[in-house]
């Protein structure tokens, strides 16, 4: 919580003639909490303003990035409705306690370090040519499956948390339903969009018994996020929607290209790529004996499948070849559990 002290840093700043500042205690609701600030100006005068903190527990206020959108929203539309009260600014508390204010943007930028290496994409594309994986491609699928049973092995207990994990690779914007509503007309019917978005709620319901498989994951594990220094060192980019998720969705971000590859340049899965597919599953399997992952998975590979199916993501999927994997979508989301060893029955 803001201390008085650090309050009235910022008041000073914010408000030159601010000589005072006490914080009370109004009272919490279902979304978090609310205090008066008072200040007290050189003059004497006295001005009343409300601070309100959203709970970060459920009703996606998870990350602190998400209630910072919150407010934000705010900011920006309290004072364009009439006889609405006012928003002020909103204000941010770093390690140390102190305040200060990320109110007045128009937008927002992330500045980050730069990567070396050579992305995963480099890898998938070479495959096309060989008739089995090299010694470079089995170390490379060895070391991502190895780092993805590390991370996945930080688990956590909050079931709202997973719940939300599911729910969003469902209806987030940037997933199942926000890739199906940026599709251009024609790439596939309204009908059938709804379909798959209707089996993944049946999945939904599956899953929320499940929320002990909670864990650590990257968010976004696809092949232009992978690059590789070494075959087996490798540096992140884009970790994607949230710390903690289901491992299901870093698998299916990466298996889902080697069938991806495979169905684009072959019209089937086969070759290298299935080689590829079976030694990351085995190798993944081996490492956590998470069998349970196959349960799970279905939705998952919906949203994954959705994405490499979007013709200005990749255009270069013929419309034919599209059909396969958005069947594969369908058949996988109408089975119990997904069936590595048998997975050609998902293609016939």
């Amino acid at each position: 919580m803001i201390s008085e002290s650090s309050l009235k840093t910022y008041a000073a700043e914010r408000f030159s003639s601010a000589k005072s500042v006490e914080i009370l205690r109004l009272g919490s609701g279902v979304h978090g909490t609310g205090f008066m600030v008072k200040i007290i100006h050189d003059s004497g005068e006295e001005a009343s303003y409300v601070l309100k903190e959203l709970a970060p527990e459920a009703l996606g206020h998870d990350y602190p990035s998400d209630r910072a959108a919150v407010f934000l929203l705010a900011l920006k539309e309290y004072n364009n409705l009439p006889r609405h009260v006012e928003a002020v600014d909103v204000l941010s508390l770093d390690a140390q306690g102190r305040v200060k204010s990320i109110g007045g943007g128009t937008e927002y930028y992330l500045l980050m370090q730069t990567a070396t290496g050579i992305d995963y994409f480099n890898d998938l594309e070479a495959m096309r040519h060989k008739a089995h994986l090299d010694t470079q491609d089995v170390e490379k699928i060895k070391a991502m499956a190895a780092y993805l049973a590390e991370i996945h092995s930080a688990r956590a207990d909050n079931r709202h948390l997973y719940w939300r994990k599911i729910r969003d690779t469902i209806g987030h914007g940037e997933c199942l339903m926000g890739v199906f509503d940026f599709y251009p007309d024609g790439t596939l019917s309204y009908q059938e969009m709804g379909d798959i978005e209707k089996l993944c709620i049946d999945w939904r319901v599956k899953l929320k018994p499940k929320s002990h498989r909670l864990c650590q994951i990257h968010g976004d594990f696809h092949p232009g996020n992978v690059w590789f220094k070494s075959p087996t060192d490798f540096i992140l980019l884009d970790r994607s929607r949230g710390a903690y998720g289901d491992s299901a969705d870093d698998i299916t971000a990466m298996s889902i290209n080697f069938i991806f590859y495979s169905i684009m340049y072959h019209g089937s899965f086969g070759g290298s790529y299935r080689e590829a597919f079976d030694l990351f599953f085995q190798e993944y399997l081996s490492a956590t004996k998470d069998e349970e992952l196959l349960e799970v998975l279905a939705p998952f590979y919906a949203f994954r499948g959705a994405v490499v199916c979007h013709p200005l993501f990749y255009p270069n999927l013929q419309a034919d070849r599209r059909r396969i994997i958005i069947d594969f979508i369908v058949r996988v989301l109408k089975s119990q559990s997904f069936d590595i060893a048998q997975t050609e029955k998902y293609f016939d």
